[in-house]
């Protein structure tokens, strides 16, 4: 049974929940809702949020409404609520999934004082049938949960729930805990204005944890990156987010068949699928789960062992919130991020189009990543500073830290940035003063003819960027801030003031320069070119003869000298690779790979060789649409020039499609046309010279049979000769 009497909270802890002792403020929140004030809560994923109104719901009288986003969320919660206790009403939710009984069995339990917590979304709070209800019964106090969705500022943004405050009031009014696992001083600012509560006492737990390891790539060959990431922790659970549903899908296939458990998550599926996949990622009949960013709000799985950002999010506080899904039981977390400027770009061109203040608010949020993924200084530092927390020293445990730049001194950088800023009163955004100092006439430079300024080019030679890095220096060391109600705008703090007049030194570490990477050519300089293995590539061609004199036929029939260089580069040695290597399909591994796999596989361990992991990465199987079609004709006996004519191709077009299907392994029968076309004597003659050549090359044969035969001709029974001998 419920009691409402308020015993010790410890031994109500103990016995509702399980647990002996509280973390962190979590005594004083509860006090503070059983005392019947407002309070707003900051607490990171994991720190034990839900337990802040679960308790005092059971102690006070009436019933607690909370408030949260997603149907998923609330399942979790009264399920989670409902093992406490002896009651299955002590906990419902009341949204769209529910039927008209389902919903009648919810009122009947809160009416009759059963439930103690009731899970409503924020659209069927704006039901007016909801509101008449709820008018009648004793409400304790209203829990508002994800609360940065109130914000225009916070990166899951919902309209409806900006209309919770007027809701309330025409409810009843009673307490309000709001809750959140991110929010700036800007969005705690928006939330508390617009519930009403500002007065309420803040509460604000360390958004530091230290088991968290933060990396930043270059976002070159992301998927080879992830598969190989993924194989070196093999079993351990995993969510890599994606900004597109599209992308979310294609990660997935491709992760499923390079043998790794993953399953897709968007909004985009039916309900029931999402439930599925959601549930078999907790029941951990999948490892890794490739998701937008609809997965995951209060998702309570503690072993989560890396998150992964494929694309860059298009705020810090989402990018906080979905890396903080990691070791949430203190365990071991690794949150890598691929970064590309070009990401950055196509975020903005799908802000156009959009309101003027959304794009602003938009605008800035990605500036504040990019500042972050471009910083070389300790990261959770910069992740806390934005959430107006300091962290006294670098974490030791991001690559910024394990992997340091070169620092300079800052000092004469620093106060020339403040002093800038005071000259221009303190009325633009760092961008802007960046520019200025830089001398570059952006469109917003000329228009207030700035540029005609002395200030303007002043910065030592020195671009933007190198300005733009500065005032991010200078943000973090609290030397600067951000205006809350002009959000960007850059104003000096009494503590920059003070640097002013007596300033000191500090070191200012490089930035990372993302830019070199972004070109395709550097790219592939970066990563070097893989050459093949010439020992390996000779033993490969020798072991080629031997099997050719077996077989009795030509080498090249075997395998081609492309095929054999790129199995010298990449070191196939199970059957799955070895279809992966230039030239080679399934009938063709399976008809003489063998021999060939276990030379390279001896080769590997004799010498020791760490094979390029990244470069056996499987692509989803996709034969063209063209390859299926010119398949099923062949064996329908579709006339070539027919098929030809049907995909506007040329005939050598056609013949080269054809060569490509033969040479992966894929066996055609072709005579039905050859013999429409060549002479049985004329046919037998091409093939026995390939039978005997030295090589399959079309140039050599036109040089052996002169004007005999068309190039067409040979290229006909060259494709019947490979067909038959090589597949």
């Amino acid at each position: 049974m419920i009691h409402s009497d308020r015993q010790d909270l410890s031994e109500v802890l103990q016995k509702y929940f399980g647990f002996d002792t509280f973390k962190g403020e979590q005594r004083a929140i509860i006090e503070n809702v059983l005392n019947g004030h407002d309070s707003f809560v900051l607490m990171p994923t994991g720190g034990g949020k839900s337990l802040t109104y679960q308790l005092p719901s059971i102690l006070m009288p009436g019933t607690a409404i909370v408030i949260s986003p997603l149907i998923a969320l609330m399942k979790n919660q009264v399920d989670a609520m409902r093992g406490f206790s002896e009651e299955d009403g002590v906990a419902h939710f009341l949204n769209s999934s529910l039927t008209k009984p389902q919903i009648l069995q919810v009122k009947e339990d809160v009416t009759n004082k059963k439930t103690k917590l009731l899970y409503v979304a924020p659209e069927s709070l704006n039901k007016q049938e909801n509101i008449d209800f709820l008018k009648q019964i004793d409400i304790s106090f209203y829990a508002i949960d994800e609360a940065h969705c109130i914000s225009e500022w916070g990166h899951d943004f919902r309209p409806e729930y900006r209309k919770i405050r007027p809701v309330i009031e025409e409810i009843r009014r009673a307490p309000i805990i709001a809750l959140t696992a991110t929010a700036t001083p800007k969005v705690q600012h928006d939330i508390q204005k617009n519930l009403g509560i500002p007065d309420a006492r803040v509460f604000k737990a360390s958004f530091f944890r230290s088991n968290l390891y933060y990396e930043i790539r270059p976002k070159t060959n992301p998927e080879s990156q992830i598969i190989r990431f993924i194989k070196e922790n093999t079993g351990k659970s995993g969510i890599i987010y994606c900004l597109s549903r599209k992308k979310v899908e294609e990660l997935a296939e491709v992760l499923t068949v390079n043998g790794i458990k993953a399953l897709a998550y968007h909004a985009g599926m039916d309900s029931p699928t999402r439930s599925k996949h959601q549930d078999m990622f907790l029941m951990e009949e999948v490892d890794v789960i490739v998701a937008t960013i609809a997965f995951g709000m209060g998702i309570d799985k503690p072993d989560v062992r890396f998150v992964i950002h494929y694309d860059i999010p298009k705020s810090l506080e989402g990018y906080y919130q979905e890396t903080g899904r990691a070791g949430r039981d203190g365990g071991e977390g690794k949150c890598i991020t691929f970064y590309s400027y070009k990401d950055i770009q196509k975020l903005e061109k799908f802000m156009q189009g959009k309101p003027v203040a959304e794009q602003e608010i938009g605008k800035q949020l990605l500036l504040e990543t990019v500042a972050y993924a471009e910083t070389s200084m300790c990261r959770p530092k910069v992740l806390l500073n934005y959430f107006g927390e300091i962290l006294e020293k670098p974490c030791g445990n991001c690559d910024n830290c394990l992997n340091p730049k070169r620092k300079f001194e800052g000092e004469t950088f620093l106060v020339q940035l403040l002093e800038t800023i005071i000259h221009f009163n303190q009325l633009y955004k760092g961008d802007h003063i960046a520019n200025i100092l830089a001398g570059v006439e952006s469109s917003a430079v000329k228009s207030f003819k700035h540029n005609e300024l002395d200030i303007f080019g002043s910065g030592e030679g020195k671009n933007e960027k190198f300005w733009n890095a500065i005032a991010r220096q200078a943000l973090v060391h609290q030397l600067l801030e951000k205006d809350i109600e002009n959000y960007g705008i850059l104003k000096i703090t009494e503590k920059g003031k003070a640097y002013m007049t007596d300033p000191y030194s500090i070191e200012v570490s490089e930035d990372h320069d993302f830019d070199d990477l972004e070109d395709e050519d550097n790219l592939a300089k970066a990563a070097g070119s893989a050459a093949a293995d010439e020992t390996l590539f000779k033993m490969l061609k020798a072991l080629r003869k031997d099997v050719a004199k077996k077989k009795n036929v030509p080498p090249f029939v075997i395998f081609q000298d492309p095929s054999l260089e790129d199995m010298a580069t990449r070191y196939p040695i199970t059957q799955d690779e070895l279809v992966q290597i230039s030239g080679v399909g399934t009938g063709k591994a399976a008809k003489y790979g063998k021999e060939f796999l276990e030379l390279i596989k001896k080769y590997v361990q004799e010498n020791d060789i760490l094979r390029p992991q990244d470069m056996v990465v499987k692509s989803v199987a996709k034969k063209s649409v063209a390859k299926v079609f010119i398949i099923q004709g062949i064996d329908r006996k579709v006339g070539f020039d027919d098929i030809a004519n049907s995909k506007g191709m040329t005939m050598s077009e056609l013949l080269s499609e054809i060569e490509v299907i033969i040479n992966s392994g894929t066996k055609l029968n072709i005579d039905y046309y050859i013999n429409r076309v060549l002479d049985e004597d004329n046919v037998e003659e091409i093939y026995n010279y390939f039978y005997e050549a030295e090589t399959d090359s079309i140039t050599a044969a036109i040089e052996e049979f002169g004007e005999d035969f068309s190039e067409e001709e040979l290229r006909l029974v060259r494709i019947k000769f490979m067909s038959e001998l090589a597949n």
